[in-house]
């Protein structure tokens, strides 16, 4: 269904840039070099990071797209915003595993935690898990180290790092 939403519609996993501005600040102060947009949609934040870090290669991965659908590299930082509530709620822990099995150093999250405007073919809200701060916050303590939050209206921003004793690898 996603891949069908994302053709129908144009405004559909398009505004990635949103965070680019914070995510930016994040690639400086960590010396990040790569970063993965996990569920990249049109592929928005990618362009945008390439005016405001040139210097850093952003690699796409969604499988809702066809050509950005293929299992993507780890990198230093894995960027997933507006894409977790999406998620099947009996699938959010193996995607939140992938997430933390592809960051070396951590990852920005961006979660929206209310309903969407947006209605899924089969007729469910687009936005799969609606729950709140907290809850999400207990969800992503359990694999990341919490090094910094925010709560716009109805979105949470999460920067974790990797635990210490986790090892980034590619199996």
């Amino acid at each position: 269904m996603q891949t069908e939403f994302h053709e129908r519609r144009s405004d559909y996993g398009a505004r990635g840039e949103r965070h680019a501005e914070d995510i930016t600040v994040v690639i400086q102060n960590a010396n990040i070099q790569t970063v993965l947009d996990y569920g990249c949609g049109k592929g928005s934040l990618k362009r945008r990071l390439a005016i405001l870090s040139p210097y850093t290669d952003v690699r796409e991965y969604d499988p809702a797209v066809p050509g950005k659908d293929g299992r993507p590299d780890i990198a230093d930082l894995v960027v997933c915003t507006d894409v977790l509530e999406h998620v099947e709620p009996d699938k959010l822990q193996f995607v939140i595993k992938d997430i933390e099995r592809l960051a070396r150093v951590g990852v920005f999250l961006a979660i929206h935690t209310g309903p969407a405007v947006k209605v899924l073919p089969d007729g469910r809200n687009a936005h799969l898990i609606q729950e709140g701060p907290r809850w999400w916050l207990n969800t992503l303590g359990d694999w990341f180290t919490i090094m910094n939050l925010n709560y716009i209206p109805n979105t949470l921003l999460f920067l974790g790092a990797r635990d210490e004793g986790a090892e980034a690898n590619d199996s």
